[in-house]
């Protein structure tokens, strides 16, 4: 093997036109998908305090939103609803005219060329907060899938382009696609929250989706932390089911469930740059710690090294105009 001097490195880092002709991992605005928070009402863009320029958005507002996002190149956006209707079924997730499928309804009308994907959970209507039915303060797996499966039908009646079950509850893949296949959707895809860690990342987002568990918390659903080979199972299990793509959620602190979903798997895999690892930015930045252009292209060219195909992240807007 060649040695010092005659291999020198350092050869190919000395100019910004060298490195960008040999670089391995690019980002893409192609990559982005934008998580949208829904409310009812009209006229109400509220920002989220514990996540600085994220809001919640009344469907008029939403719509303006979603040029906006389509504008920059972004090809999809992710919606999260919020409702004062909450019950112990969750009934708000499932209702027809629920929050949901009217801001996929309008945005579907008024940017259709942008891709509306619907993540499908029940914490955002339940009065416990928790992601399925309660029973004896436990959720109860089976129960919940039925109920996961008739949003999931609204809102691709309503126009998504992509369902994204959320809440890790086991089995509930396959219902959807077997509800779905039934109700004449069979060209609706499935992006499944396959490998969805209990993560304290999720503290901003808890706030903003109002999700906050009232008693406990996730862990006997959500996956363990120190788990990888479990994840694997997750994932392999939801394919079987009929997952067309599959996540990992959190992003940043699980690279490496990324990068061994990438070598295990063909499937497009999805990661999700969540609320915690946003607002962490957000905040040094504000402070003046970290310069948060570098340090946030920094974070999505790990997750796309890491191995992602599809990277949901607060920070898609900004990312955009700085890829540009």
């Amino acid at each position: 093997m060649p040695v010092f001097p005659v291999n020198r490195l350092r050869r190919l880092r000395s100019n910004p036109a060298i490195r960008a002709m040999v670089r391995e991992t690019s980002v893409e605005v192609s990559d982005f998908v934008y998580p949208l928070f829904a409310v009812s009402g009209s006229r109400i863009k509220k920002e989220i305090l514990s996540m600085p320029g994220c809001f919640h958005l009344s469907p008029d507002k939403l719509v303006e939103e979603a040029k906006e996002v389509h504008s920059l190149g972004i090809p999809a956006v992710i919606l999260f609803g919020v409702s004062e209707l909450k019950d112990e079924v969750g009934a708000e997730a499932y209702h027809p005219r629920g929050i949901i499928p009217r801001a996929v309804k309008a945005i579907k009308k008024a940017v259709p060329e942008l891709l509306v994907i619907t993540d499908v959970c029940l914490c955002e209507y339940t009065s416990h907060g928790h992601c399925g039915v309660v029973r004896n303060r436990q959720v109860d797996n089976d129960p919940t899938l039925d109920l996961l499966s008739r949003a999931s039908l609204v809102y691709a009646g309503a126009g998504a382009d992509i369902i994204a079950p959320s809440d890790m509850m086991d089995g509930r893949v396959a219902a959807i696609r077997r509800t779905l296949d039934e109700n004449n959707f069979p060209h609706v895809p499935i992006l499944s929250y396959a490998a969805k860690y209990a993560s304290a990342f999720y503290g901003p987002f808890r706030e903003a989706a109002q999700s906050a568990p009232q008693f406990g918390d996730r862990r006997s659903y959500q996956m363990d932390a120190p788990n990888v080979r479990e994840a694997l199972r997750e994932i392999e299990e939801d394919i079987a089911e009929g997952a067309d793509m599959v996540m990992v959620k959190p992003a940043l602190a699980y690279l490496d469930v990324i990068r061994q979903a990438r070598e295990t798997f063909n499937h497009p895999i999805a990661a999700y740059n969540v609320s915690g690892e946003y607002s962490m930015v957000k905040a040094a930045a504000a402070k003046g710690w970290l310069d948060e252009k570098l340090v946030t292209l920094e974070i999505l060219t790990a997750i796309k090294r890491a191995g992602a195909d599809i990277i949901l992240t607060y920070h898609a807007k900004d990312a955009a105009r700085w890829l540009q």
